[in-house]
């Protein structure tokens, strides 16, 4: 009788400790949105403005992570989606043109909460320079 009291008190924990979803794929919410691209000139003025086809939208996972969990190429219009994302915090970012950093590009990102399932979260536009 201990034993199975045992079993089924194990079993009930696992259980418990299993269902705990990080943020992630698996779920039923998305997070959709557009990438808009506003070109400079080598004097840095505007010479054109656009939504970006076909260029990288990253998207990382939660809080304690640096490095993107998965991307999509912006359809011909800018848009992009990340579908079937669990509940809990996700970064988006794009990279944009940045005359005064090292490496010549800087982070440009949203970072947004999904608290429900089945919910579907339209950001901002993305603006980036080219």
């Amino acid at each position: 009788m201990k034993l199975a009291k045992l079993f089924l008190a194990l079993t009930l924990v696992t259980t418990i400790i299993s269902c705990n979803k990080t943020e992630g794929e698996g779920g039923t919410s998305s997070i959709e949105g557009k990438l808009y691209v506003i070109n400079l000139n080598a004097a840095g003025d505007t010479v054109g403005e656009y939504y970006a086809m076909d260029q990288d939208v990253f998207i990382i996972y939660g809080e304690s992570n640096a490095t993107y969990n998965d991307k999509f190429a912006t359809s011909y219009d800018g848009s992009y989606v990340f579908n079937n994302l669990t509940l809990g915090k996700y970064t988006l970012f794009s990279y944009s043109k940045c005359d005064a950093c090292p490496s010549g590009q800087e982070v440009i990102s949203k970072t947004v909460e999904i608290t429900e399932k089945k919910q579907l979260i339209s950001i901002e536009d993305l603006v980036i320079y080219e």
